[in-house]
């Protein structure tokens, strides 16, 4: 399987997806903590974290997928939403969290 199918495998296998530095509940970079903590102040408490550092075929593979060249990636319903910036954006507007709901 290559590695642009394991990543749409992985979007459509959940909900909520945040690729990553390291996991939820030990993020290892500033932007993949801020994203854990923008999903968890919207309110949601379940979503699938994937440490891109553990696989760099799906570290540079993801950036390719989304046309999106930065890490940490939030795809909510099999949608890209955007980066640590755009998630901050959309949670300050209300956004996300309709996003989340959906």
């Amino acid at each position: 399987m290559s590695v642009q199918q394991t990543i749409q495998d992985i979007v459509n296998s959940h909900k909520v997806v945040l690729f990553m530095k390291g996991d939820k509940r030990f993020p290892q970079c500033g932007f993949s903590a801020r994203a854990v903590q923008i999903l968890q102040a919207s309110g949601c408490e379940e979503f699938h974290t994937v440490n891109v550092l553990m696989d760099e075929g799906i570290r540079q593979g993801i950036k390719e997928y989304a046309n999106w060249p930065t890490i940490p990636q939030l795809y909510v319903n099999g949608e890209f939403l955007g980066g640590s910036d755009i998630m901050l954006e959309m949670f300050e507007a209300g956004e996300l969290q309709s996003a989340l709901a959906e």
